[in-house]
């Protein structure tokens, strides 16, 4: 089992627990790709990484997203139906961490492979507006 190193823009498989999931008292989410925004330096002990996830559910009036286009979810291996990034909320958890988990059918395999860089600037800026005016919900893992 090899690891891939976190850098943002990374999408992986991981059981991402939403904001409602755990006010509600769970403390696992559901297998679902999920994009690495932010990942501490190397260097630090412990490492963490800010998670978004990715999900097929259009986002509603309170959710913000930025949707994946055709082309980029077919590159990445994802499935044909329509994907968005939510980027109003977060896990934050150690890296390695026993969230990850192996894509389907392919074991020893945690990444789908980078999100393009002209989409990733997309969702870290939307990421870290909201962020920064508070409007982003986070779970810490």
């Amino acid at each position: 089992m090899s690891l891939p190193e976190p850098r943002p823009g990374l999408v992986i498989r991981y059981d991402y627990l939403w904001t409602h999931e755990a006010v509600a008292g769970r403390d696992q989410g559901k297998e679902r790709p999920a994009c690495l925004v932010a990942a501490m330096d190397s260097a630090a002990s412990p490492r963490f990484v800010v998670i978004l996830p990715i999900t097929h559910t259009r986002p509603d009036k309170n959710t913000i997203a930025v949707e994946i286009p055709a082309k980029v979810r077919q590159a990445l291996g994802l499935d044909d139906a329509p994907s968005w990034v939510i980027v109003s909320e977060h896990n934050v958890d150690e890296w390695p961490n026993g969230g990850l988990a192996p894509l389907p059918g392919r074991p020893g395999v945690f990444s789908y492979g980078f999100i393009p860089p002209g989409l990733f600037v997309q969702v870290k800026a939307k990421f870290l507006e909201l962020y920064e005016t508070g409007q982003t919900g986070g779970v810490r893992r």
